[in-house]
């Protein structure tokens, strides 16, 4: 599964609300989040029945995350969410404060 996200904001401010994101993750569905170098993230665990396991890399405007593919059945609802997410944490109309981290 590949997600390609392009985002308006520095590739730090970026990353500083993937961070968040990651908090979130984390807290909510126990999704765990590791950054292993400034702009790439491994994560690995579930939502729903759906699992969640990849990379997202960040640089030049763009988010990607490629993953293992859940299968036709989750296929949509894992892409529509992970979408979601990088909207709402990467959308500079949303100041990091404001977003969820549990």
């Amino acid at each position: 599964m590949e997600i390609d996200f392009p985002y308006e904001l520095s590739d730090q401010d970026a990353r500083d609300r993937l961070e968040l994101l990651g908090q979130y993750l984390t807290n909510k569905h126990g999704i765990q989040v590791t950054w292993l170098e400034t702009g790439k993230a491994r994560f690995s665990g579930k939502y729903l029945v759906v699992r969640i396991d990849g990379e997202l890399t960040l640089g030049d405007g763009r988010a990607r995350f490629r993953g293992e593919d859940p299968g036709f059945l989750w296929r949509g609802r894992a892409k529509d969410y992970i979408q979601g997410k990088l909207a709402t944490y990467l959308d500079p109309k949303n100041t990091p404060d404001k977003l969820p981290t549990s």
